[in-house]
């Protein structure tokens, strides 16, 4: 059966919201962008405000990853689910579910006095944002069916999420210049608040006409599948290959088998994985996830080292980032005009070629790396996210029909928090576990002071602000020093992965005019060889 098949019988959903002012539409898109920008900022706000925290509560680098990853782990282990649920009991109506809890969870954080209360929020919070993110782009999906009019609706829609993500350390570093790190949460009342004014009046309600039955078994073998898998890559990062990184290897290993089994025989699969028979599709979701893993994880640890290694106030370091922010939203716009005179794979090949250039300036400047060589690696990084996030995603929301939208939006939005899991996890993992094999503490720390420093550059500033001047300077030279050895050795990584997914693309993204012309090339060369 072809991936592509049920794009020709499959019904349009609710086709009466497509007549009407253009007008309403783009002030549709305007709403649905307010959650947008929100998810996308909280998935990176919370670095800036990690140093306070480390301070505030005394945590350990695995409990700060955990307090990172809590969030997008749940709501990527939801969106399969939601996205299904949004297509059977309406899509504004799941939307604004989530907007309402989303706002009281948010709230809810003033009340936090441990590191372990602060990760109950954040699960929670993912529990909501789940909630919010299919609903978004099934949404756009359905209200704009003209292809070009689209096109320009997911690049403003891949703009918002890239340049949230991207904004989220500014706005940390401005809230955190003059309030406590709660503030971060606190945004959420600001942007949610109108949105659930404002969607009622301006998005129409979407569903599924035809849903299939609710599978809770599949809802559960999705969630298995991927918390698990998260779970062992932040253990090897922390504490090596112990029993738990086997055990919950092999977890997700048996619940992602059983998953995959289960839809590939359903009438009514909870995820269509036989689109991924698609190559165009699969490649596409492929730099969705890629691009996010490398926008996360850059600013996972970029966040760190302007703050505490540089010694550059939150507001400032923010600054730092704020043109490759601009810039980001500018290329997924111009990658939309491009695609119509160049081939969308070489496009986003590009793009993905340049994020790796971008962590490979990292991996040349060494522990010299300063708050410019940061903005300029950041600012050539924007620019190949950009033009990824936005004609990756309307080549996986294109490729089915408008009543299945919201688990095609799920597999979108659940590859680009997958990819946000694993920028912290996996790059977050390896920073943490360098600091802690190349920090050389100095003489005359304790032992406490010792577990302390040499855990996390957040415990070695804590001790430090407690030590004589000497030492003080001591511990900090060395700490700076093991960071950005870690630094180095997350960007060469990243560089290499991000280098591979652009080739990829690159392969699994051409037309089939690039196809044919590359079969007439090569039995032309053979002929010549023959002859």
């Amino acid at each position: 059966m072809s991936a592509s098949a049920p794009t020709q019988s499959a019904p349009l959903t609710q086709p009466l919201l497509v007549p009407g002012p253009a007008w309403r539409r783009w002030m549709a898109l305007a709403v649905l962008m307010l959650p947008v920008l929100l998810i996308a900022i909280d998935n990176t706000v919370l670095g800036f405000a990690l140093p306070q925290i480390s301070l505030d509560f005394g945590a350990d680098g695995t409990m700060l990853l955990w307090i990172v990853d809590a969030y997008p782990l749940v709501l990527a282990g939801l969106l399969v689910t939601m996205g299904s649920l949004s297509d059977r009991f309406g899509r504004r109506r799941l939307l604004l579910l989530g907007g309402i809890g989303f706002t009281a969870v948010s709230v809810s954080v003033i009340f936090v006095e441990s590191a372990a209360g602060l990760i109950a929020v954040r699960a929670l919070l993912g529990v909501f944002g789940a909630m919010l993110m299919p609903a978004v782009l099934s949404l756009i999906r359905n209200l704009f069916t003209d292809r070009n009019e689209r096109r320009t609706a997911l690049a403003i829609f891949a703009g918002g999420f890239s340049s949230g993500a991207a904004l989220g350390p500014v706005l940390g570093g401005v809230l955190l210049e003059s309030f406590h790190w709660h503030s971060v949460f606190l945004l959420a009342i600001p942007v949610l608040v109108p949105m659930l004014i404002l969607m009622p009046i301006f998005v129409p309600e979407s569903r599924d006409p035809n849903p299939g039955p609710i599978s809770f078994p599949d809802m559960f073998l999705s969630i298995a599948a991927l918390g698990p898998a998260v779970l062992a890559i932040k253990t090897i990062g922390s504490h090596g290959f112990t029993p738990t990184v086997f055990i919950s290897a092999a977890i997700s290993i048996i619940a992602g088998l059983w998953f995959a089994r289960r839809q590939l025989t359903r009438e009514h699969p909870l995820l269509d994985l036989r689109l991924f028979t698609n190559a165009p599709f699969a490649g596409s979701v492929a730099a969705n996830l890629l691009a996010v893993f490398s926008l996360t994880g850059f600013l996972y640890f970029a966040s760190q080292y302007l703050q505490l290694a540089l010694g550059i106030r939150p507001l400032i370091a923010g600054l730092v980032l704020l043109p490759g922010t601009v810039v980001m939203v500018l290329a997924g716009l111009a990658a939309v005009r491009i695609v119509r005179r160049i081939p969308v794979n070489r496009v986003m090949a590009s793009g993905l070629v340049l994020s790796s250039l971008g962590y490979l300036i990292l991996t040349l400047v060494g522990d010299r790396a300063s708050a410019l060589s940061i903005a300029v690696a950041f600012f050539v990084m924007a620019i190949g996210i950009g033009a990824a996030e936005t004609l990756s995603n309307d080549a996986i929301i294109s490729a089915v029909p408008a009543a299945r939208a919201g688990s095609a939006s799920a597999i979108s939005e659940t590859a680009y928090e997958v990819g946000a899991v694993l920028g912290t996890a996996v790059l977050g993992s390896i920073i943490t576990a360098s600091y802690r094999g190349a920090i050389e503490l100095p003489a005359g720390l304790s032992a406490e002071q010792q577990a302390l420093a040499g855990e996390t550059l957040g415990g070695a500033v804590n001790v430090a602000t407690n030590l004589p001047a000497g030492l003080a300077d001591e511990l900090m030279v060395a700490a700076n020093h093991a960071f950005a050895s870690g630094v180095t050795l997350t960007s060469t990584i990243g560089a290499i992965v991000v280098a591979l997914s652009a080739v990829l693309t690159l392969i699994a993204l051409r037309t089939p005019a690039q196809v044919a012309r590359g079969q007439r090339d090569r039995r032309m060369r053979a002929r010549s060889t023959a002859e």
